[in-house]
């Protein structure tokens, strides 16, 4: 059977969330293999609204198991009140449809108070982070002091865990003027929370592989975008994990062999919230309009987007660093009614073309987007389930996008229905 992995090819905020949704249903398996609590989905369901955040889309479909891999870190905290939150909508938890790795990097409340401290002093190039602790907690990953899900079995391993965090972060917050961390309140804090976290701890790399085993369908779910990613990404204006596919198998312990097809999720324009660079964004009316139409403002920040023509040439990029087999294009009815639209397919960087974004900053800041432009069309694309709900415009559209990242689409999103969807290739297709 087919194994999927879903990721965001822009810089986040694609429509990920309906697209798993609308994938799930094909799938016996979910699993969050990146990022933590800053990423933002939104699912509407039957007309209902469900925000997650730590939570795998697919908790909100019954009969399916949902995974937190070891890729994501993880607030508990944060993950005990999203499960009681979409409980209250109505949605069974259990720790037969929901489990976390073993080896799962915890985030404390000692990572998001770094994190604010941090980019409150820091006065040139803000990073733009959620404030959430994510990258502290990642830095803490690779330094080895880490406190993860299995380490709260244990009493004696969980205090020596913190000891060691602990030499490291009093060092940190003395010299940004915070107060020492209260070693007594912390561990009495884990030891409290640890019973609700373990009942669903599980060995996800063994279940993973014994599920593709016995030939059900897996798929792996991508948060933030691929422009984020820690190491292709628009550094240091990015997250603080990897976000292109090939995390799926390290952020699940899955190998990648067992990867079929890669999905990656496009808006027909583009977006971003925070800071960094942005070749194709809009400060005029279209913009706005994009942005309103859109509805573009962060699920977990709440930030406005910032708006802009469709930048062919980092799709193209993001396709070739993931692998995309397909993408999924979502919100083509955003540009419903504009008379002429246009896409980015290259660069002016000082007189010279490039049909890349460079990695230096620098040079980044200076690319100016070269344009090709195209006739819109008035009709309305939303709700459209078939090629024939199509204006010819929209479709000519959607073939050039398509011509130029040299990735063909798979799925057509038009509203944030999940059955307002047009299926060109089924990415579970055997």
């Amino acid at each position: 059977m087919a194994n999927v992995v879903v990721v965001g090819a822009q810089w986040g905020d694609e429509g990920k969330g309906k697209i798993v949704d609308w994938l799930s249903e094909r799938a016996d398996v979910i699993a969050r293999f990146q990022g933590g609590h800053n990423a933002g989905h939104t699912l509407v369901i039957d007309g209902e609204v469900f925000k997650l955040n730590a939570l795998p889309s697919g908790v909100v479909r019954g009969g399916k198991l949902s995974v937190i891999g070891n890729g994501v870190v993880l607030d508990p905290w944060h993950l005990l009140n999203e499960i009681e939150s979409i409980r209250k909508q109505g949605v069974t938890i259990t720790p037969e449809t929901l489990m976390v790795a073993e080896n799962t990097p915890l985030i404390l409340p000692i990572h998001g108070e770094l994190d604010r401290a941090r980019e409150a002093v820091v006065s040139v190039a803000k990073i733009g982070t959620t404030g959430r602790g994510i990258g502290p907690a990642y830095e803490d990953k690779v330094g080895r002091r880490s406190i993860r899900v299995a380490d709260l079995a244990d009493d004696k391993t969980l205090e020596l865990r913190v000891d060691r965090a602990l030499a490291h972060h009093d060092a940190l917050r003395k010299g940004l003027g915070l107060e020492a961390i209260d070693r007594v309140k912390l561990i009495e804090q884990l030891k409290e929370i640890a019973p609700k976290i373990l009942e669903y701890a599980a060995p996800v790399w063994k279940v993973l592989n014994e599920k593709r085993k016995a030939g059900k369908r897996i798929l792996f779910e991508g948060a933030q975008g691929a422009l984020l990613d820690i190491d292709f990404g628009t550094y240091p204006f990015v997250t603080s994990s990897n976000v292109i596919a090939g995390q799926a198998a390290t952020g699940t312990g899955i190998g990648p062999g067992a990867i079929d097809f890669v999905l990656g999720i496009v808006k027909a324009y583009t977006t971003r919230v925070g800071e960094g660079p942005f070749p194709t964004e809009l400060q005029d009316d279209d913009g706005q309009r994009l942005g309103e139409r859109g509805h573009e403002f962060g699920t977990v920040t709440g930030r406005q987007r910032r708006c802009g023509w469709f930048d062919a040439v980092l799709v193209r990029q993001t396709c070739a660093t993931s692998g995309v087999n397909g993408i999924s294009l979502t919100k083509l009815d955003v540009l419903d009614g504009f008379e002429t639209l246009k896409i980015c397919t290259g660069y002016d960087l000082d007189g010279e073309r490039l049909d890349y974004l460079p990695t230096a900053a620098d040079r980044q800041a200076r690319c100016v987007p070269i344009y090709e432009e195209m006739p819109g069309w008035s009709e309305s694309t939303e709700g459209a389930r078939s090629w024939a709900d199509l204006p010819a415009a929209a479709i000519k559209y959607v073939r050039r996008v398509e011509e130029l990242i040299d990735c063909p689409v798979a799925l057509l999103s038009t509203s944030p229905e999940r059955e307002d969807t047009i299926l060109v290739t089924d990415p579970f297709a055997d």
